[in-house]
């Protein structure tokens, strides 16, 4: 389905649960409260959902938290969301600690690729900004999916002071595997309004820096259905992306819309408007459920606003939203 500006919106993200085994200081600081269980859509409900988008022309789903493994039933889903028809790739974004736990089972039911979230390669760090000591896990999820034949993106958000020196590391990663390393400018979104980014440009030039301005080339592939920028580097295996909200605006590009835990239709990430498909759900009327998801696809604003923080209007944390 078309918006109003003739964009193609083909890609919903789902999130399914505000809970996560982490800390992030920019997505969930301390003393954040869970959402009641009621509150939040079931796994049918959520099944049902994307079954009226891809009537609409939806055909990938992003399964996102919170941390969605955390979720019981989350493998579960992914096979249902499968199964739907017009749907044509179900993948997920997790912290990854979880991940060898869930590899066959992930496998089973039809994971198409898999996102983790990895700011850091540097132990203490990585428990300094998680809050939890579990870098090791993280790793052998990635080799768990790896080694099943699961697509891997790496998505980093560098901070400054915090750990924007370690983009080269985290490039690293691409330099034997097919992973593709992903650099995403913190977003002023909940708590991350009140931390410094580091923009993706001052990346991309410190890796010019490293490994040679010569060596460095646009990769002219597609890697998925997001608005990451790639590069190559030469004798590199994987790829390293760019996603720029801020000092790469996308947004004419945008192809997605998103569903919150507790069924709000979000257009934007940027503004809190949304469209509650709750009690349509609820209350079996599916072709309600349909008519309010067209009405959000139809509300998607131009562009966002994160260039002008004092006019961003959505004020909940990232892990309520669904990153």
């Amino acid at each position: 389905m078309k918006d109003q500006y003739g964009r193609n919106i083909d890609y919903i993200r789902v999130s399914i649960t505000d809970r996560c085994n982490l800390r992030c200081r920019y997505c969930m600081p301390d003393g954040i409260e869970w959402l009641p269980m009621d509150e939040i859509l079931t796994l049918e409900e959520i099944t049902e959902a994307c079954r009226q988008a891809a009537t609409l022309g939806i055909r990938k789903i992003k399964v996102t938290g919170g941390e969605p493994l955390v979720r019981k039933g989350c493998t579960e889903l992914i096979g249902m969301l499968n199964a739907i028809p017009g749907i044509e790739q179900v993948t997920l974004t997790t912290n990854g600690i979880l991940l060898s736990d869930f590899a066959d089972e992930l496998r089973r039911q039809g994971l198409h690729a898999v996102n983790i979230s990895l700011d850091t390669l540097d132990p203490l760090k990585f428990a300094r900004i998680t809050g939890f000591d579990q870098l090791p896990k993280v790793l052998e999820g990635i080799r768990a999916m790896e080694s099943r034949g699961i697509p891997v993106k790496i998505n980093a958000v560098l901070q400054r002071g915090v750990n924007d020196m370690e983009c080269i590391a985290l490039a690293e990663l691409a330099k034997v595997s097919p992973i593709d390393v992903r650099f995403i400018e913190l977003m002023p979104i909940g708590h991350g309004k009140g931390m410094e980014p580091v923009s993706n440009p001052e990346v991309l030039e410190r890796l010019r820096a490293h490994y040679g301005t010569e060596h460095i080339s646009p990769d002219p592939r597609t890697h998925g259905n997001g608005p990451a920028r790639y590069y190559q580097i030469d004798g590199f295996t994987g790829s390293l992306g760019f996603i720029s909200a801020i000092h790469g605006k996308f947004c004419q590009s945008c192809n997605r819309i998103r569903l919150t835990a507790t069924g709000e239709v979000k257009p934007c990430l940027c503004y809190s408007d949304s469209i509650s498909i709750k009690n349509a759900l609820r209350t079996g009327s599916p072709g309600d459920v349909k008519k309010l998801l067209q009405q959000a696809i139809q509300q998607k604003p131009a562009a966002h606003c994160f260039e002008r923080i004092q006019t961003v209007t959505e004020m909940k944390e990232m892990s309520k939203i669904g990153g």
